[in-house]
């Protein structure tokens, strides 16, 4: 696609492959990123931050992978005031028919002065030099400040004015550390774009960390000041307290595009399906009060809202549940159903692209699981599809589990894996508590140090015969992931969810990164 510079034209650039990434415990392999990276395609983000590339070589690789598959949007990789990172950013986007350099260094005095050890001149030329350098070897040049809203001013327009003057074609001011408040950074935006001499050459960018649970409002000044990109993250995904959310700005400017006529380019009704990927690679549960994609968020229990809702549902709802893509559940697929109808169903729910192996699985399931639960319901099927697809490539495998729980004991389990694709003898091992017993078992048929850190247990659906979705996060040597698993028992999700965390443990194994990941 062709980004717009028209007035009232929003760029959205999402950072969840990059800076959504960072989240501790959001590791994602290249098979994942490219699901997440093609939905977003699909969904019309302008552009795409695919990775830090310099960062290893599996982010080297995806940045490549997803500019070699993404034809419309933008492919960006991120890249500190070095040749050496520029030089990689660039490599890894050779493949990529639209491609964007993003380039960053800090300007504040906290960060020059003990993370740069630097002085103001040295990185006035830094940033001379890493954009001159970025723009030698692609066309879209993206130059940030990192932690740019705590910078002094008079620096900063310097610092943008030799960025656009060197040939930055972007220039971001991020709230690094959430600290700014909307009206402080809106007026950053107004006084750089009135200050700076050669503003109108280049397109201005806000980047919103929610420490203070500002991020979207913030993002929102920011374009009421000026600012025409809006650089976010699928469910606010992100360190710390994370970045502002994609799909609240994008709903937000379209809901009250009255006081805030700015377009873009997002095909709304593909925000639950995006947000429920993201959620399921991520293992990051959404919480059921998160505004657009959260459970509860067409939600009316209050008798007074009900009412209002049945005569009139604008009484209560300012979106319809439709325009961000969630269709209520039916109860149309059962155990009756047959395989072409369960094809419909996943084009139905979004899941296009399957391949023929993992549909096969998902169906296997899908019958177990319809001879186990009554009610078969959307939400069950995009649990169990999610739970099976991008798993093909795993080195351990769930094959089978039987648990012994009870107050008389002794709780145990018998487990039986697969490596490396053969199947290892069944193992039994006893715990306190059947979970308890699941877990010994899993770390006897394969040794490792991991440490649990967070298990945590949701229905998909109402009922006592609801599948169970279950969350575990790992820590090996400072490295955290997390794993999902979705299973009408309990237990069974439990296994495949500290399986999957893992498999992704492994994969982590051999990334390394450089410090300063930041923007």
């Amino acid at each position: 696609m062709t980004i717009s510079r028209e007035a009232n034209r929003v760029i959205i650039f999402d950072t969840t492959l990059r800076d959504g990434e960072q989240s501790p415990g959001a590791s994602m392999n290249l098979e994942e990123k490219l699901r997440i990276a093609a939905t977003l395609e699909e969904m019309g983000v302008d552009v795409i931050e695919a990775g830090f590339p310099i960062a290893s070589n599996g982010d080297f690789e995806s940045v490549r992978e997803i500019g070699r598959v993404v034809k419309n949007s933008t492919v960006a990789g991120l890249a500190r005031a070095a040749r050496m990172d520029i030089d990689r950013a660039a490599e890894a986007l050779q493949y990529a028919e639209r491609k964007r350099i993003h380039t960053f260094i800090s300007t504040s005095p906290l960060h020059m002065k003990y993370k740069l050890q630097m002085e103001p001149s040295a990185v006035l030329q830094a940033v001379t030099d890493s954009v001159t350098h970025a723009r030698n070897l692609v066309e879209d040049v993206e130059w940030s400040a990192e932690d740019g809203s705590r910078t002094e001013i008079d620096f900063l327009c310097r610092c943008v004015e030799a960025a656009i003057k060197a040939g930055a074609t972007t220039i971001n001011i991020p709230d690094t550390v959430g600290y700014a408040v909307p009206e402080e950074y809106g007026a950053l935006f107004r006084t750089l774009i009135e200050r700076v001499p050669n503003s109108d050459k280049a397109i201005f960018s806000v980047h919103c960390h929610n420490d203070l649970g500002l991020a979207v409002a913030n993002s929102l000044s920011g374009v009421a000041n000026g600012a025409r990109q809006i650089e976010c993250t699928i469910n606010g995904l992100g360190e710390r307290a994370g970045n502002a959310a994609l799909e609240e700005i994008v709903m937000a400017l379209r809901t009250r595009s009255d006081v805030m006529p700015y377009a873009n380019g997002i095909r709304t009704e593909h925000i639950t399906r995006a947000s429920r990927l993201v959620s399921t690679v991520t293992g990051f549960a959404v919480q059921p009060n998160k505004a657009i994609v959260g459970a509860n968020a067409f939600a009316h229990e209050s008798g007074i809202h009900q009412d209002g809702m049945l005569k009139n549902a604008q009484t209560y709802e300012i979106m319809t549940p439709e325009s961000v893509g969630l269709n209520r559940s039916t109860l149309v697929m059962g155990k009756h159903s047959g395989r072409a109808a369960f094809r419909a169903k996943l084009k139905e729910l979004g899941y296009e692209d399957m391949g023929d192996n993992a549909i096969n699985d998902a169906f296997r399931r899908f019958k177990d699981l319809a001879d186990r639960k009554k009610d078969v319901f959307d939400e069950d099927i995009v649990a169990l599809v999610d739970d099976e697809v991008g798993r093909q490539h795993d080195r351990v495998k769930f094959l089978a589990l039987q648990v012994v729980a009870g107050s008389r004991g002794p709780q145990h389990a018998v487990l039986e894996i697969e490596v490396d694709g053969k199947a290892l003898p069944p193992v039994v091992s006893f715990g306190n508590g059947p979970v308890d017993a699941v877990l010994n078992a899993i770390r006897s048929a394969f040794p490792h140090e991991a440490r649990l850190q967070l298990y945590q247990v949701h229905a998909v659906t109402a009922g006592t015969d609801a599948q169970a979705e279950v969350t575990v996060r790992l820590e090996e040597n400072g490295k955290t992931v997390n794993g999902q698993g979705a299973d009408a028992d309990t237990l069974v999700a439990t296994a495949r969810a500290y399986i999957h965390a893992l498999n992704k443990l492994l994969v982590k194994r051999q990334k390394t990164a450089p410090a300063a990941m930041s923007a």
